[in-house]
């Protein structure tokens, strides 16, 4: 439904930060499922860890919170003018180990907004196997044009 060039045009993240590879399908102001496909060749796995590659759970949930900024940039045409902030992070939790080869299947849904912070629900999943969970919240704030490089 998305590809990576629509999504590079609607999130400011690059390598390596971009972790979100292809959308799925969107239920706009509701759900979204899209997928990061985990190769060894993340930047993160020689370090965490030598000899036995797991993805960071911290980096599990900004991929979450980056498939959750793409449904709420699309369901309410989130000016590009914009940045999100990450709110805070409730009730994580980590079911799996996330390794080369896997496909990191992200499934968010809206549970509410209230005023300009948008509350998501997260679960990442390999195969039918949930590997993180958790709540997010996160808000979209007008660029500050006087600190561009």
């Amino acid at each position: 439904m998305m590809s990576i060039l629509e999504i590079m045009d609607l999130l400011r993240h690059r390598y390596p930060f971009l972790l979100v590879d292809r959308v799925l399908s969107m239920e706009e102001g509701k759900r979204i499922v899209a997928v990061k496909n985990v190769t060894a060749n993340e930047p993160f796995f020689p370090g965490h860890f030598p000899g036995e590659p797991i993805m960071p759970g911290v980096l599990i949930i900004e991929a979450m919170a980056q498939a959750g900024a793409l449904l709420v940039i699309v369901s309410d045409n989130i000016p590009r003018n914009h940045v999100t902030y990450f709110g805070g992070i409730d009730n994580a939790r980590f079911r799996r180990p996330v390794i080369p080869g896997d496909v990191l299947r992200l499934e968010l849904e809206v549970l509410n907004k209230r005023r300009d912070i948008y509350f998501l629900r997260g679960k990442a999943y390999v195969e039918d196997n949930l590997a993180a969970e958790a709540d997010l919240k996160a808000t979209f704030v007008l660029k500050d044009t006087h600190h561009d490089s």
